[in-house]
């Protein structure tokens, strides 16, 4: 008879300040789909998170959405720059619950990696590449910081409005609050640049003005290496990790990369930053995700098993297979999970 299991990946959990159905998150991927490029949500963008919602994904972290027009990745996304967007994604948000699932938002400024930008903004005028694909950069002034920082509070203030669970910060893959915290972006020569705790300066900043003006459990994507010997140590990482702890910061998402045009320099195989994830996780007592080409089930309880990991973060795979935790409960003798409807469990069939 086979045993039944009720794996940690599909169980119930009150963390990061959340009540999650389960431990997976589909994570924040740009789609770049707002044709009309006002920022404003699309019928796309309705179904596509709503396909994950019914297939019983327990947290939803919407794509990277711009604070300002100027800070879009590109012209493309969306954005929580004006309360039009607030409101229509306040009916999207609304939806989402309706389907049975927790919604976050990640708040991104783009600095020098926002393509479309009349005038990219960041901490150094320091090209992204040579190739010409990205404009020089404008190296901000104290007044352009103390606007963007209060582009993030606006934002996170319409986001709590339209409903959402929790924010994101992004301060990963090479955006602005990336490019502080690196030497190789930061040439600052004020209170914004040089030391690691002056780097982390722009950050700390963003992250304590936007707890002082909403209540929403505040989570910060961060990404841990540059693949590049200059960039800023995993050890200083974990001592961010620790200021970020601090603050009051409820779990730290832990990608790598994208802070230089380099691809990374270790082998890339399933699960290749949980490495990383868990040397954070070593350093703080705040929850931790785990992502990076985690499409096993098995592997993915296998890092929480083993602490690696508190949620698992599943991108690719969600977006090939929006009913994955259901495949998942099938590799896991999960006999609790439950999928949307009858009619699904007839299309799935028995877990």
């Amino acid at each position: 008879m086979e045993e039944i299991i009720m794996s940690k990946l599909l169980s119930p959990v009150q963390i990061a300040g959340l009540d999650l159905k389960n431990r997976v998150v589909m994570p924040p991927m740009c789609m770049y789909d707002v044709q009309a490029e006002d920022g404003l949500p699309t019928s796309f963008h309705h179904a596509h998170y709503g396909a994950r919602a019914i297939g019983g994904v327990g947290l939803i972290i919407q794509e990277a959405t711009a604070v300002t027009p100027e800070g879009r990745l590109t012209k493309n996304d969306l954005g929580l720059w004006n309360d039009a967007q607030g409101q229509a994604l306040a009916k999207m948000v609304s939806e989402l619950h309706q389907l049975g699932t927790k919604v976050g938002v990640q708040l991104c400024h783009a600095g020098r990696k926002a393509k479309d930008a009349t005038q990219p903004l960041a901490p150094t005028a320091l090209d992204y590449d040579d190739q010409g694909s990205f404009k020089t950069p404008k190296e901000m002034t104290l007044a352009d910081i103390e606007e963007v920082k209060a582009a993030f509070v606006a934002a996170a203030k319409r986001a709590e409005a339209a409903g959402y669970d929790m924010l994101q910060l992004h301060g990963a893959h090479g955006y602005l609050i990336n490019q502080f915290l690196e030497p190789m972006t930061n040439h600052r020569q004020d209170a914004y640049g040089g030391s690691l705790a002056a780097r982390f300066r722009f950050l700390k900043e963003v992250v304590a003005e936007v707890k002082a003006a909403v209540s929403l459990p505040i989570w910060v994507r961060l990404s841990v290496s540059s693949y590049a010997q200059e960039g800023t140590s995993l050890a200083d990482y974990q001592t961010i990790a620790r200021w970020l702890e601090e603050l009051g910061v409820a779990c730290l998402d832990i990608s790598t990369g994208g802070v230089l045009p380099l691809s990374p320099n270790f082998p890339i195989y399933g699960g290749y930053q949980a490495n990383f994830s868990a040397k954070i996780k070593a350093a703080v007592e705040i929850p931790v995700t785990a992502v990076g080409l985690i499409k096993s089930p098995e592997l993915a309880e296998y890092l929480l098993q083993n602490d690696q990991a508190d949620l698992i973060e599943v991108g690719r795979e969600l977006i090939a297979q929006p009913n994955w935790p259901a495949q998942a409960a099938k590799q896991l003798h999960d006999h609790d999970f439950s999928v949307y409807n009858h009619s699904y469990q007839r299309g799935i069939g028995q877990l």
